[in-house]
């Protein structure tokens, strides 16, 4: 059940997240949908769903999930992580609990580097991955992917971003995640190509609502 009072339920989004840098990035790239977008502060959820699924989808759907059916409005949540292919695809679905709750992106990301001391520098490839799950009450749960290939740099650069950012080198930029500009960011990232294509999906329903009710 909805635990407000939701005056256009069809028209809202939640947005399911308590990362601040995540959502900045997700409110940023769902602009355009014609949904009024509201956080879980916004619809005043203090319940933290936990990601016990072992893929980035199962993650993104049982966020999405749990989260829409408590707020009873579409919801849209993901998980992502880095792959690094020296460790076997290491940290995948833990990169954001990898050394324990404890670390901040700082700490994770020297953990990071000290894990890969020993591996030489042309065996440092590894991907971004990003799942969004969309959530619709009474309706099915779709998923949409988003990916981006690179090298692990052994020297943090830059400051937009968060996460693994500063360490994920992108040949095409010759730059790292975080010394690119949040705009050109998001035409080439993770999670930018598989928010776009919940975007695309998100105005059709808008589109098929507004002809179903008109």
């Amino acid at each position: 059940m909805c635990g407000r009072n939701c005056r256009n339920l069809n028209h809202e989004l939640l947005v399911a997240t308590r990362n601040k840098g995540k959502l900045g990035e997700l409110l940023n790239l769902l602009q355009g949908t014609h949904y009024e977008l509201l956080s879980l502060e916004n619809v005043d959820i203090q319940h933290e769903v936990e990601e016990t699924g072992d893929t980035f989808e199962a993650n993104a759907i049982l966020k999405a999930e749990e989260y829409g059916q408590m707020a009873g409005i579409v919801t849209i949540a993901d998980d992502s992580g880095i792959e690094v292919d020296a460790l076997d695809g290491a940290p995948g679905v833990l990169s954001a609990r990898y050394g324990g709750e404890e670390l901040d992106d700082q700490g994770r990301n020297a953990l990071l580097l000290k894990n890969l001391a020993n591996v030489p520098d042309s065996k440092l490839t590894a991907r971004f991955r990003c799942v969004v799950a969309l959530s619709r009450p009474n309706q099915g749960t779709v998923t949409f992917n988003g990916s981006v290939e690179g090298f692990i740099t052994r020297n943090p650069r830059g400051i937009n971003g968060f996460g693994y950012d500063p360490l994920f080198y992108f040949p095409p930029k010759c730059k790292t995640l975080a010394q690119i500009p949040a705009e050109e960011k998001h035409s080439i990232s993770h999670r930018g190509k598989a928010v776009h294509k919940a975007v695309q999906y998100l105005r059709r329903m808008v589109q098929d609502f507004g002809e179903i009710s008109s």
